[in-house]
């Protein structure tokens, strides 16, 4: 007797091959009660299925990640305005024959900051580099949030090393995509920042984060928050730019204002080097590096 196909495979792809033929066309889909639940975008983006959405959006990238292998992974966190090197000159370069002189202030900040994003960069490749020489239990991925700046920086050098990377980005009001560097099946979108921010969280064995506003702070406190209230477990979290940081904080005044204990300021370290971030890790982990057939 002939081996048939799952029926129920097959039903599930009518149901998706309904919705792609419609956009296709260019059709918008109307609510129909007809359609299968699962394949019904107006009934999936109800509020009472946003719980559905969490669940998938915690699913998606967890399930990729284990099928591809990934199970460690250093964050690096940091500005997504910080451009490379050579962009950053040309800007200047530009602004200089403009003559305008608030745009050669932006374009002197940019070759400023350019060097950040090299640092990271350089950084990018030597996780690549040194966890090839790593036990595979002990090897680390890069995840970034799968932008620019900083992002990009990161995931260029583990890329560049010839690493895969992962990219954790975020649909925002004004549409930003992934960065180049980012391996595609590891590109991730998310709607949510709360599990994208789980999902940071899920598989580091180290944060590294340069400077940056905003976003980067508050990834960074939330980081420290949870190890130092012991829901998450203790990782390095290593400050990269020690004169940035210690001129936009003061923690030794929490301290004495008795609102951290002094034990807390353990939490972090401060590393101007990309070779010393590597070796903070590497001594947390006790990672032993073995010679790489392609180095030998």
């Amino acid at each position: 007797m002939e081996q048939t196909e799952n029926i129920q495979s097959a039903r599930l792809s009518d149901a998706w091959a309904a919705i792609h033929a419609h956009a296709e066309a260019g059709l918008p889909l109307e609510p129909s009660a007809h359609r299968l639940a699962f394949a019904d975008p107006e009934f999936l983006l109800r509020r009472e299925t946003r719980g559905i959405r969490l669940q998938l959006e915690m699913l998606k990238p967890d399930l990729v990640q284990q099928a591809m292998g990934i199970e460690n992974t250093v964050v690096v966190y940091g500005s997504a305005r910080f451009i490379c090197e050579a962009d950053a000159q040309a800007a200047l370069s530009q602004a200089k024959a403009n003559g305008n002189a608030k745009e050669i202030a932006h374009a002197e900040r940019l070759v400023r900051n350019a060097y950040y994003y090299e640092q990271a960069r350089q950084f990018g490749r030597i996780v690549a580099e040194r966890s090839r020489c790593c036990l595979p239990g002990d090897q680390l991925v890069v995840c970034t949030g799968g932008g620019p700046g900083i992002m990009e920086a990161a995931n260029r050098g583990a890329a560049e090393a010839g690493a895969p990377t992962v990219g954790l980005n975020i649909a925002l009001p004004h549409e930003q995509g992934a960065n180049p560097w980012v391996t595609p099946e590891l590109s991730f979108k998310f709607h949510y920042f709360a599990m994208r921010k789980m999902h940071f969280m899920m598989r580091a064995k180290a944060l590294v984060v340069f400077p940056g506003g905003f976003g980067t702070l508050d990834e960074l406190f939330e980081v420290i928050t949870l190890v130092q209230c012991g829901k998450a477990k203790p990782v390095p979290i290593i400050l990269f730019g020690s004169t940035y940081w210690h001129r936009l904080f003061n923690f030794e005044m929490l301290v004495e204002e008795g609102t951290v204990s002094a034990d807390d300021l353990n939490l972090i370290t401060y590393a101007d080097d990309p070779e010393a971030i590597w070796e903070c890790i590497q001594q947390f982990y006790g990672l032993k590096l073995q010679p790489h057939p392609t180095n030998l």
